[in-house]
């Protein structure tokens, strides 16, 4: 199947990697990586690439973060990363990414004008969580996003502005409600399949071996809401 990829994307991929072993995770780097999956000449090659990409990106990052010196470090580290996965199209990986360098921030800067969290931040990886449909994760950012602008938090203004972040409050609320609503359908349908699945098998007209590689997908799915 490699040979299904061009020569360009494979040396250009190739390339990349090496830069990662050589720990360099910068603009250019990022600019190496999206030449190389724009270098296929046709669709199978780019989505060869694609694949072969995030596999790279993925153990990179493990290793990556095996060993980082400093909390600054770490948050260019997972900066640099969630770009990467972006451009690969690894939403998933790439919203990990964003949310624990948030996580960071919020527990270690949270006095540091410059890297705490604002809500807007909170509130933008928040909905792009719900629209990629990781429910769970989207339902936690909201809430964070709803702390920052809580009538009991310290930086609540007491003015005409109250108005205005209540209404904020109402709307960030409904769309946390949506995503807790939409997390717990998701759970409901896959514990309901995996009754089925049960039932079935009881009744002798499901093989279990068939039966045990659908449960292992339908758990995979349900954990990444």
């Amino acid at each position: 199947m490699a040979a299904a990829a061009g020569d360009g994307d494979e040396h250009l991929l190739s390339l990349f990697a090496s830069a990662l072993s050589h720990r360099r995770f910068g603009d250019q780097e990022l600019r190496l990586l999206d030449a190389a999956l724009s270098a296929g000449a046709d669709v199978p090659s780019l989505l060869h690439t694609r694949s072969s990409a995030r596999c790279l990106l993925r153990k990179a990052a493990a290793q990556a973060f095996s060993s980082v010196p400093d909390l600054g470090t770490t948050l260019s580290t997972a900066d640099f990363f969630a770009r990467a996965f972006a451009l690969a199209g690894d939403v998933e990986s790439c919203l990990a990414m964003r949310y624990e360098a948030l996580l960071l921030r919020q527990a270690e800067y949270s006095d540091d004008l410059h890297l705490q969290v604002s809500n807007e931040e909170w509130l933008t990886f928040a909905k792009d969580s719900l629209d990629n449909g990781f429910y769970t994760i989207a339902s936690k950012a909201f809430a964070n996003a709803l702390v920052r602008i809580d009538p009991n938090h310290p930086e609540y203004l007491d003015s005409t502005n109250s108005i205005l972040k209540k209404d904020k409050i109402n709307d960030i609320s409904g769309l946390q409600n949506l995503a807790k609503s939409l997390s717990a359908l998701r759970s409901g349908e896959h514990f309901r399949a995996m009754g089925i699945l049960i039932l079935m098998s009881w009744m002798g007209i499901w093989d279990p071996e068939t039966m045990r590689v659908s449960l292992a997908s339908s758990t995979a799915v349900s954990l990444g809401t």
